[in-house]
């Protein structure tokens, strides 16, 4: 759907304002939090901590 551009300037000012930022955080909290309860109650288990990466030594001289 092609809107004007009144209104895309319109939309651009009121996504910028703190208002819209506030309300996107408590909304994303709400998703979130309801995420949670349904994962809950299903039996999920929580995420397990995993490394994220694994640092390579070269330093040392190794031998094939």
């Amino acid at each position: 759907m092609m809107q004007s551009n009144d209104f895309e300037d319109a939309f651009s000012q009121f996504l910028a304002r703190h208002e819209y930022g506030e309300a996107e955080n408590y909304l994303f909290s709400m998703v979130r939090i309801s995420f949670a309860a349904g994962w809950w109650a299903a039996g999920g288990d929580p995420p397990r901590e995993e490394r994220l990466f694994h640092l390579l030594d070269f330093t040392q001289n190794q031998d094939c």
